[in-house]
């Protein structure tokens, strides 16, 4: 009778565990999501202007967003053509071949949609530096 006994109450124990690990109350508080990734503290603009003078280009290094715009905008004395590297042929970021803008004119490129960096210059004076940048799409 002691052996029934003992297996009895050993089997209740045991069932009793089994029924504890397998879902009763946890004492584990459940994990919280993970955050969600922040934004991008300096997102590259849309739109830019890149202004050229009689002294060259300002800014002659910009970033600009996929999808985004440069404008350049003559306000130097004589006509510049501006377009991609290389010269002569612009192949480079042909979006950015905006030709040639007379003194006062303003022409914006077509969106450049491909993450790069492109390089530009003024077609009609490829060797002047103050007239050459690069332009980082991100």
């Amino acid at each position: 009778m002691k052996v029934r006994a003992f297996s009895l109450v050993a089997g209740a124990l045991a069932l009793g565990l089994t029924a504890w690990s397998c879902g009763g109350d946890s004492s584990t508080p459940p994990t919280a999501p993970s955050p969600s990734p922040s934004p991008n503290p300096n997102p590259a603009p849309a739109t830019v202007t890149i202004t050229i003078t009689n002294a060259g280009v300002s800014p002659s290094a910009v970033d600009v967003a996929v999808g985004g715009t440069v404008t350049f905008m003559n306000n130097a004395s004589d006509a510049h053509d501006m377009d991609s590297n290389p010269h002569p042929v612009h192949t480079d970021c042909p979006a950015l071949n905006v030709g040639n803008l007379r003194p006062g004119e303003a022409r914006a490129s077509q969106a450049l949609t491909t993450a790069r960096s492109c390089g530009f210059h003024d077609h009609n004076n490829p060797g002047t530096g103050s007239l050459m940048g690069t332009i980082t799409i991100r």
